[in-house]
């Protein structure tokens, strides 16, 4: 079969692998598409893990074999099931998974799909292994819906991951920085829930679209602390209840505690690279002596107006079907947010685009075959 192998930094090769073999309850999975995700794109970049590796993990496909034995999920699955997969699921008794905080545990660590090599989703691949503890999270795909929305599911549950990890109220007004792919599912998924929201973004284009997505106030990022007019301005920059950063911007984190109210948070969602510590000058003991955090951060603002500062880093199992229910019902018609598809040969073209996005381009899916042409909204 073909896959995209990633060989080293920004080197991405399209090559001829095995088909991937399965074992007892495990099933091969033909793809279709699959998204291109900021977290595959770092890796691809900045060379975060070592090659060879073949990466995409938001994948949709056909089921075309599974594997026998004891427990298999026969009854749930046949032959020729349309099915969007989940490539990490939690072990669901450990520490971590007790207090909810699922990506922090051992087994969803591990990667449960792979095109071959070292499991890495495999979704830039004409085939995928799905592996036996991975398989709570496969779903099935409704006839009446694509194969791109089913590879919608995995970065729509990041999205509500993260609103759950707010303590917002029906009316509390939020600020929504950054209003790529990302941002617009927590615009809508927040204005479905009843929240008031303030959409940023440095284009025009962007926030136009926000007001699609259900903003109640768009404005340019640039300006949301300046003086001057412009939608939004006023009474609700004053007011906000809660900020979500969905930009890697330290400024972002700097300018939205200043703008949340008392008792208000502000969420972290793509601050995912780790930056080099900034050694200290004065000595010390205990863990971690000699440095120290890069980001500045007025302490009062935490102790005194008792602001939060959170993360949410991807997805809650948990929540799968009731991000099924959201993305297939099409109450976040996720379709609007597709603008390119690429074929498998162009993978790296893909890459590329959703690294340094295009004015026009939102979400980049690769499809399964390199026989697809590139597609565009």
């Amino acid at each position: 079969m073909r896959a995209v192998v990633y060989r080293g930094v920004n080197d991405l090769r399209l090559e001829t692998v095995p088909v991937p073999r399965i074992g007892p309850r495990e099933l091969l999975v033909k793809v279709a598409v699959c998204g291109v995700c900021p977290t595959d794109i770092k890796k691809i970049q900045h060379g975060a893990v070592p090659p060879p590796r073949i990466f995409g993990h938001e994948t949709a496909g056909t089921i075309v074999k599974i594997g026998g034995g004891a427990g298999v999920h026969a009854s749930r699955f046949k032959i020729g099931d349309r099915v969007a997969l989940h490539h990490h699921v939690p072990c669901g008794g450990c520490h971590f998974c007790r207090h909810r905080a699922f990506a922090q545990c051992a087994a969803y660590k591990r990667t449960g799909i792979t095109a071959g090599f070292e499991p890495a989703g495999g979704g830039y691949a004409e085939y995928v292994r799905v592996m036996p503890f991975v398989l709570p999270g496969v779903v099935k795909i409704p006839a009446k819906n694509s194969f791109a929305e089913g590879a919608m599911l995995e970065p729509v549950n990041t999205v509500l991951k993260a609103v759950r990890r707010l303590n917002l109220l029906p009316g509390d007004a939020v600020l929504v920085a950054g209003q790529g792919p990302i941002g617009l599912m927590f615009t809508k998924i927040l204005q479905l829930a009843r929240i008031r929201v303030l959409a940023a973004d440095l284009l025009e284009s962007r926030l136009k679209l926000a007001k699609k997505f259900g903003a109640k106030w768009t404005r340019l990022a640039n300006s949301l602390s300046a003086a001057g007019g412009g939608e939004g301005r006023g009474e609700v920059v004053s007011q906000l209840d809660a900020a979500i950063i969905a930009v890697p911007s330290d400024d972002a984190v700097t300018q939205a505690f200043r703008l949340v109210r008392g008792g208000g948070q502000v969420l972290l969602f793509a601050h995912t690279k780790r930056d080099a510590p900034s050694p200290l000058s004065a000595a010390g003991g205990g863990e971690g002596r000699g440095w120290v955090a890069a980001f500045s951060l007025d302490l009062a603002s935490v102790c005194v107006d008792e602001k939060d500062l959170i993360g949410s880093y991807s997805s809650d199992f948990t929540l799968q079907a009731e991000v099924a229910r959201l993305v297939f019902s099409r109450r976040l018609d996720v379709r609007q947010l597709i603008t390119h598809t690429f074929p498998l040969a162009q993978t790296a073209a893909a890459v590329a685009l959703a690294a340094r996005p295009a004015e026009d381009s939102l979400k980049i899916l690769v499809a399964g075959t390199s026989r697809c042409a590139v597609r565009r909204r």
